[in-house]
């Protein structure tokens, strides 16, 4: 009896962990598209409305939802509160915060990061132009990240379940 559940217990664990690369390899290109509409939106604050960068990071974090809306309003907190900071240094922070919330890669992260250090120190046109480059880097990564979602989500899926009935077999 004891043999037959710690069998099921590691099907269940092998099984489990490939729906959870697969949901990963799922969250990332929404993930993606929902940073560029919140740059959009950020663009639009500092551009158009003139809004101050802490006060335009609360706006975006009080309008979109989820860990990416939680990051933008933990960056704005870290603005305000270390006031006269480096705006990358205030990023990290809520960066590393975050990181492990959000199905992000490393370059998605280092995107990220090098807009921060150029948005608040420069005029509008500039940050805008950092923005909508970040914005079309982004878009590549999104478009990476649909054709590995496509090839790898159901191999992902497939190799956690055979991996758990190949290791209850030898269990066996």
């Amino acid at each position: 009896m004891l043999k037959l559940i710690g069998a099921a217990m590691v099907f269940g664990s092998c099984a489990a962990f490939g729906f959870l690369v697969a949901r990963q390899l799922a969250l990332r290109p929404r993930q993606l598209l929902q940073l560029e509409q919140m740059l959009r939106v950020l663009e639009t604050e500092i551009v158009y409305r003139c809004t101050p960068l802490p006060l335009a990071l609360r706006h975006l974090a009080e309008r979109f939802r989820g860990p990416l809306a939680a990051l933008f309003g933990q960056a704005a907190a870290n603005l305000e509160e270390m006031d006269g900071a480096d705006n990358r240094l205030c990023w990290e922070r809520a960066v590393q915060q975050y990181r492990g919330a959000l199905a992000l890669k490393e370059g998605d992260w280092a995107i990220l990061l090098e807009l921060a250090a150029s948005l608040g120190r420069s005029d509008r046109l500039h940050q805008q132009r950092h923005i909508t480059a970040a914005c079309a880097h982004l878009r590549a990564e999104e478009a990476l990240a649909r054709e590995d979602q496509r090839r790898y989500e159901k191999m992902a899926k497939s190799l956690g379940v055979l991996t758990g009935l190949l290791v209850v077999l030898l269990m066996y």
